[in-house]
């Protein structure tokens, strides 16, 4: 199967095509999606994917990823990539100071769209809010911390296979290796 990756972030779309290397034709495509809102990032993904699909009448997938931090009721959730841009990593740890409750978790939702309509997959990783290291990765990766590493800490190769988003894709992934029937929303959140 070939899919079109509708992002303007290369880095979303260099994920993606490390995952599936070998396995599934990715084709990026840069796309500006209209950022719809809402508190679930999987509806966020379909009204991208509706778009898309709309302007490119293809197989596709976009995704909306949130940063939820448990100690600021969830903030960034949906709305991370506009808060990174706006008051950055710098920003986060401040509202963080002196906060004991560490926890947060990265929420990936895929949308694939097809003539046939829009299937959502989604991906959790728990992990918790920590000083910056690394120098991997992008957005929040030097501040989350998931089994001992930041995500900057994490090669590619390896985060590419461990992630919210790389939880999302294996959804994805299932789905199709089993002949793409079955639900019209999969989820997956395995926890560590």
């Amino acid at each position: 199967m070939k899919v079109a990756v509708v992002t303007s972030n290369q880095n979303k779309a260099r994920e993606v095509a490390a995952y599936f290397a070998g396995t599934l034709t990715v084709e990026h495509v840069a796309l500006e999606c209209p950022e719809f809102r809402h508190a679930d990032v999987g509806e966020i993904a379909r009204g991208k994917a509706e778009f898309a699909y709309r302007a490119l009448s293809r197989p596709l997938i976009v995704d909306d990823t949130g940063l939820f931090v448990d100690a600021l009721g969830g903030f960034p959730g949906p709305y991370a990539a506009y808060v990174h841009d706006t008051i950055g990593n710098a920003g986060v740890l401040k509202l963080m100071e002196g906060v004991e409750d560490r926890g947060a978790r990265f929420e990936t939702a895929i949308a694939f769209a097809r003539e046939d309509g829009i299937r959502i997959f989604r991906g959790v990783l728990p992990g918790t809010i920590v000083a910056p290291r690394g120098e991997e990765g992008f957005g929040y990766d030097p501040i989350f911390e998931h089994g001992g590493r930041t995500l900057a800490e994490i090669p590619l190769s390896e985060k590419s296979r461990i992630s919210h988003r790389a939880r999302a894709l294996e959804a994805f992934r299932d789905w199709v290796e089993r002949g793409a029937e079955g639900d019209r929303t999969v989820n997956t959140s395995k926890n560590e």
